[in-house]
């Protein structure tokens, strides 16, 4: 039987006063996500709670049932006063069994989207209220596990890595000025990290009202150690650092405090956040 551990864990960085970043793990949901926001004047750290917990709202529904989520979207629409008590957790207390999460492939899609597209919609209602806080919005990764698969839902710069067989590649594609040029061959991912429009994000949660997230999926297996982060882990970071952490023999919290430590040697300037998952084989 598969077993899934998680661990969570933010920093302000070396540099900013206050963080903008967000992660939630909801282990008896199965999903966890990291939301990176931005606007200034702490219209950015709302856009990023704005989407946290409707992402723990969407989930938590009495039976999780899809059709009863949807059939209540102009409630969900309000604004909680208060962060759902598993917002923002670190460690799970033990690793919990994969195959609790029953849902199918498609029911897992459609609950990460309907949080991504709930999530858009409170950001555009709060900017109306507060019209001082207009151009906030957050990048967003979103993971959830159904028995032998995960799905996650992507949008900004904010990334998802996935280590398997020795190798991390990135599983996520940035929305970026920089991933642009990259892809018409005019820089090189070595150019873009130094580029001085490597901040410039094409796709964000609240920014308008046609939201276009990335959705993936596929199987789980023992030994996988997904990684979501926010550009302040990635920015600093290189790819091969981030592999070398993960490959070790440490646990998820001394895993967490290396790539949290290396961001900021390099400099530690943004906030950075993380959110790690890891597969095992019970027995």
């Amino acid at each position: 039987m598969l077993k899934i551990s998680f661990f969570g864990k933010t920093d302000v960085g070396l540099e900013r006063t206050n963080n903008e970043d967000a992660f939630s793990i909801c282990p008896e949901k199965g999903f966890c996500l990291v939301a990176d926001g931005m606007g200034g004047e702490a219209a950015g750290e709302v856009a990023s709670r704005i989407f946290a917990e409707t992402a723990v709202e969407v989930f938590s529904e009495t039976g999780g049932a899809l059709e009863k989520i949807l059939g209540q979207i102009s409630r969900l629409l309000g604004f909680p006063e208060k962060l759902p008590s598993n917002d923002l957790s670190s460690e799970t207390d033990s690793p919990v069994d994969a195959a609790k999460f029953s849902r199918s492939k498609e029911e897992t899609l459609s609950l990460i989207e309907c949080a991504f597209r709930l999530s858009n919609k409170r950001i555009l209602k709060h900017v109306r209220q507060y019209p001082e806080h207009r151009g906030m919005g957050c990048t967003a990764e979103l993971l959830a596990f159904f028995n032998q698969g995960f799905v996650f839902g992507h949008i900004g710069d904010s990334r998802i890595y996935r280590f398997k067989d020795g190798e991390c590649p990135q599983i996520s594609r940035d929305h970026s000025f920089v991933q642009k040029q990259i892809d018409a061959g005019i820089i090189s991912p070595e150019q873009a990290r130094t580029h001085p429009y490597r901040n410039v994000i094409l796709r964000a949660v609240g920014i308008e009202k046609n939201l276009n997230p990335d959705f993936e999926s596929g199987e789980i297996f023992p030994g996988d150690i997904f990684l979501l982060c926010s550009d302040g882990l990635s920015d600093m970071v290189e790819d091969m650092q981030i592999q070398e952490v993960l490959a070790s023999e440490d646990g998820l919290a001394e895993k967490a405090d290396k790539l949290v430590d290396l961001a900021k040697a390099a400099g530690g300037v943004d906030n950075i956040t993380l959110v790690l998952c890891e597969i095992s084989q019970d027995g």
